[in-house]
């Protein structure tokens, strides 16, 4: 299974970091492993980078928008995508400063959902070094 977080990006880090995500991908890495000592450097950093994702509005509008897909679903705060024609299995996890989507394959139909909501979106995978703009 890999777990992808994705990170709204502001338009000046989008721009800066579009031709080179691999700078991007280390950036947050680094953060994402940093000692707990560290953490308040690390958050400084990350909001340089980030904005919040109003995680009220596209959880809302993500279950407006497929609650009448049979593949879909949602229980708490998880989205799921369960396609057995397409040998599918996603869950999304909206907070307040990222996303969180476990795959069990290399696609997730929710990449290209969000893509629709935002531009400005990057995908790591810090478990398997994959990082990709949405």
């Amino acid at each position: 299974m890999k777990v992808y977080y994705i990170f709204k990006l502001k338009d000046e880090i989008t721009e800066l970091y579009k031709d080179t995500p691999s700078v991007l991908y280390n950036i947050l890495r680094n953060i994402y492993y940093l000692d707990r000592e560290e953490v308040d450097y690390g958050y400084n950093l990350f909001k340089q980078l980030t904005l919040p994702v109003e995680k009220n509005r596209l959880d809302r509008e993500l279950f407006i928008k497929f609650h009448g897909d049979i593949p879909y679903s949602k229980r708490k705060d998880i989205h799921y995508i369960n396609d057995l024609y397409k040998n599918e299995i996603s869950r999304l996890c909206i907070n307040n400063s990222y996303l969180r989507l476990e795959v069990e394959q290399n696609f997730s139909t929710f990449f290209k959902i969000l893509k629709e909501e935002d531009n400005n979106l990057f995908a790591c995978s810090f478990g398997k070094c994959d990082f990709f703009f949405l």
